[in-house]
Order: structure tokens, then C-alpha cells, then sequence
């Protein structure tokens, strides 16, 4: 065989193993992140609330309930977030040049900002608590313990769920016009992301609709038959 023909060659198996690698990453990506964010909920959600009395507060913030709860969820977030830009980043793999560039750039922009207002929201529900722990300061009153969840539930409840929502409406848009995603998780996905815009109160359940649509996202692009891209022509003499 000659040089050209084994350049040629590697150029065809490289393109394969990138189109076998990257829908599998995607959906270990997209896993990852749903399970990390669901955690990380759960475990920021058993700080204190403003109803709390000073020796509530006290007691938690002194006990092990801070280190188990607070700084394992706000360790948790950052990783959450990070795992989502890769499901970003293999999603577009995935869909190739099928891409269409509105639709592209309303699913990068959303993704990121949706990642920004995660980890605001993360910033500010662990600000007493990193205050505290990591800077030596006072234990807070039930005014500043209100006010930090207020402001965080704001950036996720309000902010963060409705741009994910043009996230899953992205998504789901690219999806069903080039083949790459079952037409039923399109139309649930659209219905997720009505659900998600119209939210109009801090109602839990609304903000893990997201995770759980990148779940089944994931296991449907890990349960995709991988495609085989066509080998490229050779140059013209």
C-alpha cells in the first residue's frame, strides 16, 4: 500500500472514531451532569431558612450538618456545571454540519448563560456558609440567611430555569429538523420548556424538569446506532 493510500485510511478511521467517541461522551456528559445538579439541590436545600432562629443557625453551623451538606453541594455545582459544557460541546458533535446556525448560536448562548446563572445561584446560596467556614466570620442573622436564599432562589427559580427552557426549546428545534433526536423527545421537550417559561413561583419540582430531560437525552444518544461519516474525497492533481 502506498503512503497516500495509508494517510487516506487514517483519515477515514480517525473521522469514525470521533463520530463513535464523541455521542458516547456526550451522554456520560449529560448523566453526569443530571446527577451532580439533583445533589447538589438536595444538599444546598438543608441550610438554614429565614425562619430560623439564632440558635438554629448556630447549631447547624457549627455542627457536621455544614460540612456534609454545604461544602459537599457547593463542591458539587462547580463539577455539574462543567459536565453540562461538555454535554454542550458533543450535543453539536453529534448533530455536524445538519447544524443550522440560528438555532446553533440560541443553543450555544442559553447553555452558557445557563451555566453562569448555575453557579451564581451557587455562590450565593454558600456565601454565609463559606463566609464562615473558610473566612473565620461571624455567624449570620436570619435577615442575611433570608436574603442570600432569596437572591439565590431568584437566579435559579426566575432567571436560570427560563433560559434553560430556550435551551430544551433549541435543542429540541435542532433535533427535529435534521433527525438527531426521536420526534416524541422533541415534543416532550417542548412541553418541559412551556413548563419551564410560564413557572412563575419558586416551585421545586420546575428547575428538576431540566436535569431530568438531559438524562433522557443522553440515554436516547447512547442508545443511537453510530453512524459511519463518509470517507473524504481525494484531493485534486
Amino acid at each position: 500500500m502506498t503512503d497516500a493510500g495509508i494517510t487516506e485510511e487514517a483519515r477515514t478511521l480517525g473521522a469514525v472514531s470521533r463520530d463513535l467517541r464523541a455521542p458516547r461522551a456526550a451522554g456520560v456528559a449529560g448523566l453526569l451532569f443530571a446527577a451532580l445538579f439533583i445533589a447538589s439541590l438536595l444538599m444546598l436545600r438543608g441550610q438554614p431558612d429565614a425562619g430560623s432562629t439564632a440558635a438554629e443557625i448556630e447549631r447547624w453551623y457549627l455542627g457536621h450538618d455544614a460540612n456534609r451538606i454545604g461544602v459537599i453541594g457547593l463542591y458539587l455545582v462547580p463539577f455539574s456545571g462543567i459536565a453540562f459544557l461538555w454535554f454542550i460541546a458533543v450535543i453539536r458533535s453529534h448533530v455536524g454540519d445538519r447544524e443550522d446556525q440560528f438555532f446553533a448560536t440560541v443553543f450555544l448562548g442559553s447553555g452558557l448563560l445557563f451555566v453562569a446563572m448555575l453557579f451564581a445561584a451557587a455562590a450565593t446560596a454558600s456565601a454565609p456558609l463559606a463566609s464562615v467556614k473558610f473566612q473565620h466570620a461571624p455567624l449570620p442573622g436570619p435577615e442575611e440567611i433570608g436574603f442570600a436564599r432569596a437572591l439565590a432562589y431568584t437566579l435559579l427559580y426566575v432567571y436560570a430555569v427560563r433560559v434553560a427552557a430556550v435551551f430544551v426549546i433549541a435543542v429540541s428545534t435542532i433535533g427535529l429538523r435534521t433527525g438527531s433526536m426521536p420526534r416524541w423527545l422533541a415534543v416532550v421537550g417542548y412541553v418541559i420548556a412551556v413548563a419551564m417559561l410560564l413557572s412563575v413561583s419558586f416551585y421545586k419540582f420546575v428547575v428538576l424538569l431540566f436535569p431530568l430531560w438531559v438524562a433522557v437525552v443522553s440515554i436516547t444518544i447512547l442508545l443511537s446506532p453510530q453512524t459511519q461519516s463518509p470517507a473524504p474525497e481525494p484531493a485534486s492533481t
